[in-house]
């Protein structure tokens, strides 16, 4: 029998019981839920987030979805050496680092008729020409070019033959459940297979599944393909940039030893067991601000006005927390960020 692989949720609780090196700050956790329980209470926190991004597709349709899920096949591995060497895409008049140059580099793409976003096209498509799509206007190109063509091609391929070349029928099949759709996508695409083994026991991590669905229901908001009843159980997206803002935010800490080793710009592999607990703990911290922020809309006073909406789930958390962390880069630069090449992340 194979050996169950905790799910994420799971996992980020499990790591944090047993983390040596990252710990949760209680006090940060709920002074995080109260700064964010008012961006709910005044409407700044909902579904329609994902879309106010210009790059983002506007629409709702396949197109869209198709879209999301190359964007999600691809995002991984933006951080750069130094701060002066970044990869960069000019779009419409602008200037594009990290994974928002990906999303320039896509649009450019399909401006200059390259179907990026066709699955028969990107299970075919070479090296060579994927190296044009993804050009820098820097001198500094996008990391992980041979891998990014690898899983866009492995990626391609299975839409053809198992899904009639659509992610839309892949979001069909697992029939409005999220959890349906991350299994699906983990068990038929290899590369988003972002399990690792910590201190006896598998642990899903699953960041880019869980961006995957969480774009989708962003981009749909929550209607039609984006439909998701259970959307409430994906966890935040456990990436090098969140840990960095949790820690900024004092909701979680590093022992001595770790921030030593992050201040070296050590680089540390993926799985292993101090890059484990990074990511874990700060999936952990996220769902215990969740819950905090859930409490504070339970017992707190009705405004006169109240938004319609009063979402509030891991996803929408996640949004706020990298967003901030690009708006907010210079007073976090003293924070240093954990550094892994891979493609889980």
């Amino acid at each position: 029998m194979m050996e169950r692989v905790l799910e994420p949720r799971e996992a980020g609780h499990y790591i944090t019981e047993n983390s040596e090196n990252v710990f949760i700050l209680e006090e940060g956790v709920k002074k995080l839920a109260e700064l964010l329980y008012t961006k709910v209470r005044s409407g700044d926190f909902d579904v329609k987030m994902w879309r106010r991004h210009e790059l983002n597709p506007q629409t709702k349709d396949e197109d869209a979805v198709n879209w999301v899920f190359v964007s999600a096949v691809l995002n991984f591995s933006f951080w750069s050496e130094k701060e002066s060497e970044k990869y960069m895409v000019k779009y419409n008049g602008k200037e594009h680092t990290g994974y928002w140059a990906l999303c320039a580099a896509m649009n450019r793409a399909l401006d200059e008729g390259f179907e990026v976003t066709t699955p028969s096209y990107y299970a075919k498509v070479d090296l060579k020409t994927l190296n044009t799509i993804f050009r820098s206007d820097s001198a500094y190109g996008i990391p992980l070019l041979d891998e990014r063509h690898e899983v866009l091609n492995e990626a391609g391929n299975v839409l053809m033959e198992k899904y009639q070349g659509s992610f839309a029928n892949v979001i069909k099949e697992a029939n409005g459940c999220a959890q349906n759709l991350l299994h699906l996508v983990v068990d038929n695409f290899p590369s988003f297979r972002d399990v690792a083994e910590y201190k006896g026991k598998k642990v899903g991590i699953y960041k880019r599944v869980q961006i995957l669905i969480g774009d989708v229901w962003g981009c749909c908001e929550g209607e039609g393909l984006g439909k998701f009843d259970d959307i409430d159980t994906i966890t935040m997206f456990a990436d090098y940039r969140i840990p960095q803002a949790l820690v900024y935010f004092g909701a979680m800490k590093y022992s001595e030893d770790l921030m030593d080793k992050l201040k070296q710009v050590h680089l540390f592999k993926s799985g292993e067991p101090l890059e484990v607990e990074i990511r874990g703990v700060s999936l952990w911290a996220c769902e215990l601000i969740r819950d905090e922020i859930l409490k504070r809309l339970k017992t707190g006073e009705r405004l006169e006005y109240e938004p319609k909406s009063l979402t509030v789930n891991a996803v929408l958390i996640d949004h706020y927390l990298w967003d901030t962390r690009r708006e907010l880069a210079s007073e976090m630069e003293d924070i240093p960020f954990h550094r892994c090449r891979g493609i889980y992340y």
